[in-house]
């Protein structure tokens, strides 16, 4: 069953991983020029600051789940240790992957946000719709937070994994095993 575990949260963290590069790469690439009453006007990801925010976000998201998938497994580092070093680690293992999730999630809804501003426009502010003038730029930033929102969610579940990886230090014996019926 470890081994099981193991494997998935491998999966998972390159499923993460590959998301998080691919929506850097579709953010920080894109952009669109395009003339306006003659005048050439450029649409780029550095208009809007969610979005640089989220390169950066996801950069160094990407760079946490590689350096994750580079270490020796936990359960092999434990193997041999005391159980109270096997608990500071996995506690913090526990804490960077929940705050790797929040702050990846949150930077995504942020884009998001201003993202949605940008598709409806906003009166008030007299900012104007983009996504008449920049189609291919919108699609490909909506195409870039979909992606993000899939690596959003399988670091949810690599967060799950850690939890379940720490939490089953404090009871190593039956730990998450049903009780026989009487």
């Amino acid at each position: 069953m470890e081994s099981g575990i193991q494997k998935m949260e491998a999966l998972l963290r390159l499923t993460a991983l590959s998301m998080l590069v691919l929506t850097a790469f579709l953010v920080g690439f894109d952009s669109q020029r395009n003339v306006v009453f003659y005048i050439e006007k450029k649409a780029s990801f550095q208009d809007l600051r969610a979005l640089v925010g989220l390169v950066y976000i996801d950069s160094l998201a990407a760079a946490y789940n590689l350096l994750q998938l580079s270490c020796s497994s936990f359960s092999a580092w434990c193997k041999g240790r005391s159980l109270q070093s096997c608990t500071y680690v996995a506690w913090l293992r526990f804490v960077l992957d929940q705050a790797a999730v929040y702050v990846v999630f949150a930077g995504h809804l942020a884009a998001t946000e201003h993202s949605l501003l940008v598709v409806t426009g906003e009166e008030n502010f007299q900012w104007v719709k983009w996504c008449n003038k920049y189609t291919q730029f919108c699609f490909q930033i909506g195409g870039s937070l979909l992606c993000g929102f899939v690596s959003s969610v399988a670091m949810i579940f690599i967060a799950s994994i850690s939890a379940f990886n720490l939490f089953r230090l404090y009871f190593p014996t039956n730990f998450m095993h049903l009780k026989p019926k009487s």
